[in-house]
């Protein structure tokens, strides 16, 4: 028999001692193990006991910042990032998920997004297992003949031949099949496929999309799988499935 995954564990860093016993006492609530840092220095020294399964980073922190505090840790691991900040730049924005954030949530926050958004990114990711209450962790999503194995990160045609993406392509696509037949903005998308600084400007996210279709969309498709919403984004209009 399988050994199941412990529950995620929760790394909470963020200079505002209410913010941290709040949200600490709420993730507790919902199931996981919880550990608080107020800096950069007590961030290690909690790493140096236990790695845990995410850590949610404020931006804004006495010493070192929150963004250097995710280069660290991406020069060392491939745990998970949720920045959190109060600032509400596009640029910050960016920043932090080019340093490798896989999340970016603004203050004031409803407790129930950040949680569904660091559930979310432990299915992506394939970490411990989410607490009950959660979306079991999906194998397979499955369109049109098509599918996407999440854990290998692997796309497969409806021919049963493996179809190459690039890193981004494949978090768009998932964003895509993870809200299918609902409109995303292109700052969702943007989002999602962890895009290159220069993806600030409007239409950067157009190309992107306009490669996945190419890749999923071969020769003149009369009933495309991305529908465009002039003014609003990106429609997956395809029945999605989960295997």
């Amino acid at each position: 028999m399988e050994q199941e995954k412990p529950v995620a564990s929760i790394l909470v860093v963020d200079d505002d001692s209410d913010i941290r016993t709040l949200l600490a006492a709420f993730l507790e609530a919902n199931g996981f193990a919880v550990m608080k840092a107020r800096d950069g220095d007590e961030m290690q020294r909690c790493l140096d006991q236990r790695r845990p399964d995410l850590c949610i980073l404020d931006l804004m922190l006495p010493g070192r910042d929150g963004l250097d505090l995710c280069r660290q840790l991406r020069q060392r691991s491939a745990m998970p990032v949720i920045m959190l900040t109060a600032r509400t730049e596009e640029t910050d924005r960016i920043v932090g998920l080019e340093l490798g954030a896989d999340d970016y949530v603004t203050k004031p926050f409803n407790p129930r997004e950040l949680l569904a958004r660091i559930r979310a990114v432990l299915r992506r990711t394939g970490g411990a297992s989410v607490p009950p209450g959660g979306v079991a962790p999906m194998r397979a999503y499955l369109f049109e003949g098509w599918s996407l194995s999440v854990e290998r990160r692997e796309l497969t045609n409806p021919a049963g031949v493996m179809v190459d993406l690039s890193t981004g392509e494949f978090d768009l696509l998932l964003a895509f099949l993870e809200a299918p037949n609902r409109v995303l903005t292109r700052d969702h998308l943007l989002d999602a496929a962890r895009s290159q600084p220069d993806s600030v400007f409007d239409r950067a996210i157009d190309v992107q999309v306009s490669r996945l279709r190419k890749k999923i969309e071969p020769g003149e498709a009369s009933s495309p799988m991305i529908r465009t919403v002039r003014g609003a984004g990106y429609m997956f209009v395809p029945r999605v499935t989960r295997a």
